[in-house]
């Protein structure tokens, strides 16, 4: 069974604005879903591109 989780820091928007992905170890990857759609699939990336997705998170290299 896979388990996926949500970043405690999913929901702060207020209600109906949740914008959360969720994350889950998978056999060949990490695989990353929209908590709102869990039925429309998800992406596989390794565990080195994840890491390389939070870093770029975390550095602001994404924000709009």
């Amino acid at each position: 069974m896979t388990t996926w989780r949500k970043s405690s820091h999913s929901g702060g928007g207020g209600a109906g604005s949740q914008e959360c992905v969720e994350v889950a170890r998978l056999r060949d990857g990490l695989g990353l879903r929209d908590s709102k759609d869990q039925g429309a699939g998800h992406l596989t990336v390794s565990p080195d591109a994840f890491a390389d997705l939070l870093g770029r998170i975390r550095a602001g290299h994404l924000d709009l």
